[in-house]
């Protein structure tokens, strides 16, 4: 009698950071979920950096949280520091990071996992997906056992014939301590898949008592920590741990230089692309060889533990060779190692071959989240996996597809770029990816992506309500302030203060606050707007969308219309069965390259590299047809 005798909705294959997301986001909808992993111990592990957010990628967390995923949640449960990054520019830059415990940030996905309804786990590898013409039936584990299930989302992150690299040594493994994952990439090569290998890589991590501190500069928190979900399940820090920064130099890049020889990057072992915005320290000594010094950031890995890590030497050299350089940095010259770095080569699969819910084109059923489609990060990871696992739950209904435009979300720009122009290197989110980044800010998730998650049955009715009343109250004060005025004797002592032109003449507070160099805070003590924020009890929260509001307006009007102009070729879609050959005025390039990808709308056809505008307006006319 086997144990799964039933069929599942939804199979959830490994428990990286997409995969807790896709199963959480299924369960959470209804469908029947497994989460099968190959060590239930390492749920949300952080295989990398023990921090979640930075530039981007904290957008994506707010997002993730606003859409009810838990990356938020489990952020601010195990964070020993907060810092909003990029402060001194304009709000759409502003991007919120944790600091994380590495081993409560495992512990806190597990928990909430096994608290979620609908949600079986089973410890074991799968080495084949089951299907049948085309169409998924489950997976077969490596005990030889067959689960069946609707649908099937591959979360297999660096475990598909992982290969660590250390100097001259190369052992099969999925990170440090855990083996590879065989029989999935071979079979679905035979299906007719494109496969291709990525490289990644980590830093050495050290006995932080080895260390000295005097010689670091130190990094703390912010004064005022906020947090990542927009729930009040979770609180900001009361106490932080602070980071540390010190530098490489001249000495240690010799010493670094001494081992190329043998390091599995320049002769020749390692043939697959790595992350160009995460290189390692030998890929950045010799890509950058003018510098004569790298920052390294001192990173505990939680508030009790004294592991460190040491973000920004990744590296593959041998370990004696950076054991012996990093005893060249400042405050490490008695560093003990708790483990070295090393680089991982992982299968991955174009994504090219996925529709835009990240379900497969060739399998029906079949869905790829995480690195398994060329990413990088812990973030863009879990934002597939939840897009992944919401649609895997709706097409099993028979309801239509979730899908985020560029102009809905971070995660929207993330997924068309994946499958739109696929990716030869690992890729990594950054705002400039994003047109629409003024649209797309961290402080407004919850404003973009809470109503539309409250459809799907993902966000709470409360977390509605929080949203509706922060919209309200937020209206409510630019509206008051587009109708207040204020006289010269009010204003000006703020002017002179602030080294900005006097007036003679009263007008609206919002004509004043929308002055680049004064923020809301100035114009306390006036008794307008004194009286309103006692009056209405206004928040932080809701002062700061106030301000960016009044401040950005122009430039979110202009997005805006942009969108708006945009949408008329999201909204013209092209069937799946369209026969681009019969459009013989297509260059043939384009029509090849239609072919392949099979653009969903005609704005998807026109951002796939090496399209012409023209092709586009061939393509529209006989749409219009």
């Amino acid at each position: 009698m086997s144990m799964f005798a039933d069929k599942y909705d939804v199979i959830v294959v490994g428990g990286g950071h997409a995969g807790c997301e896709a199963a959480a986001a299924a369960a959470n909808m209804g469908s029947k979920t497994l989460l099968i992993s190959m060590n239930l111990q390492h749920l949300g592990q952080m295989s990398c950096n023990p921090a979640m957010g930075g530039i981007a990628k904290g957008q994506i967390v707010r997002e993730i949280d606003a859409l009810g995923g838990y990356s938020g949640i489990v952020s601010d449960r195990s964070a020993i520091q907060f810092r909003m990054l990029n402060k001194s520019k304009g709000p759409a830059m502003w991007s919120p990071r944790t600091q994380n415990d590495r081993m409560r940030f495992s512990e806190t996905w597990r928990l909430m996992l096994e608290q979620t309804a609908n949600l079986d786990f089973y410890q074991e590898m799968v080495v084949a997906i089951l299907e049948d013409s085309g169409r998924i039936k489950g997976v077969k584990t490596a005990l030889g056992i067959d689960i069946f299930a609707k649908s099937v989302v591959l979360t297999n992150g660096t475990f598909l014939n992982g290969l660590i690299h250390i100097g001259d040594h190369q052992f099969g493994g999925g990170r440090a301590g855990e083996s590879a994952a065989y029989g999935i990439t071979e079979q679905l090569v035979q299906m007719g898949f494109d496969s291709g290998r990525m490289k990644t890589g980590t830093p050495p991590r050290v006995d932080g008592r080895s260390l000295d501190y005097s010689k670091f500069e130190e990094q703390p928190g912010d004064e005022n920590p906020q947090k990542f979900s927009y729930l009040p399940i979770t609180r900001p820090l009361v106490k932080q741990r602070p980071c540390h920064i010190t530098y490489t130099s001249p000495l240690v890049h010799d010493l670094l230089r001494e081992g190329f020889d043998r390091s599995p990057m320049f002769n020749g072992r390692i043939k697959s692309i790595g992350p160009r915005y995460c290189p390692s320290i030998e890929d950045k000594i010799n890509r950058f060889a003018d510098k004569d010094r790298h920052q390294l950031f001192v990173e505990p890995e939680g508030w009790e533990t004294v592991e460190v890590y040491v973000n920004g030497f990744s590296t593959s050299l041998p370990e004696d060779v950076q054991f012996k350089a990093l005893r060249s940095v400042p405050g490490f010259e008695k560093v003990k190692f708790f483990r070295a770095g090393y680089a991982i080569e992982y299968d991955y699969f174009p994504p090219t071959q996925l529709k835009s819910t990240l379900e497969t084109k060739l399998i029906d059923g079949l869905y790829f989240a995480g690195q398994i489609n060329g990413t990088t990060g812990y973030e863009e990871a879990a934002s597939q996996g939840l897009m992944a696992g919401i649609n895997a739950h709706l097409k099993i209904n028979e309801q239509p597809p979730f899908v985020l435009k560029r102009s809905d979300a971070y995660i929207g720009v993330l997924i068309d770029d994946l499958i739109t122009k696929g990716t030869e290197e690992p890729y990594r989110m950054f705002t400039s990816r994003a047109e629409y980044r003024t649209l797309l800010r961290q402080d407004n998730a919850d404003l973009r992506l809470t109503a539309i998650s409250h459809e799907l049955g993902l966000a709470s009715d409360e977390r509605l309500r929080l949203v509706q009343n922060k919209e309200k109250q937020t209206a409510s004060f630019v509206k008051y302030l587009k109708e207040t005025s204020a006289n010269p004797e009010q204003i000006n002592p703020i002017f002179e203060a602030k080294e900005s032109a006097s007036i003679n003449q009263s007008d609206k507070i919002f004509k004043f606050l929308s002055r680049p160099n004064l923020t809301l805070n100035d114009f306390v003590g006036i008794p307008q707007v004194d009286n309103y924020l006692r009056d209405n009890e206004v928040t932080e929260e809701v002062a700061e969308q106030t301000e960016i509001q009044i401040k950005y307006a122009g430039y979110i009007e202009k997005e805006l219309q942009q969108v708006h102009k945009i949408k008329r070729l999201e909204d013209i879609l092209i069937p799946t069965d369209f026969d681009f050959d019969r459009v013989k005025s297509l260059s043939f390039e384009s029509r090849e390259k239609f072919k392949k990808i099979r653009p969903e709308t005609l704005s998807q056809a026109s951002r796939i590299s090496g399209v012409s505008p023209s092709d586009i307006s061939v393509l529209l006319v006989y749409m219009g047809r």
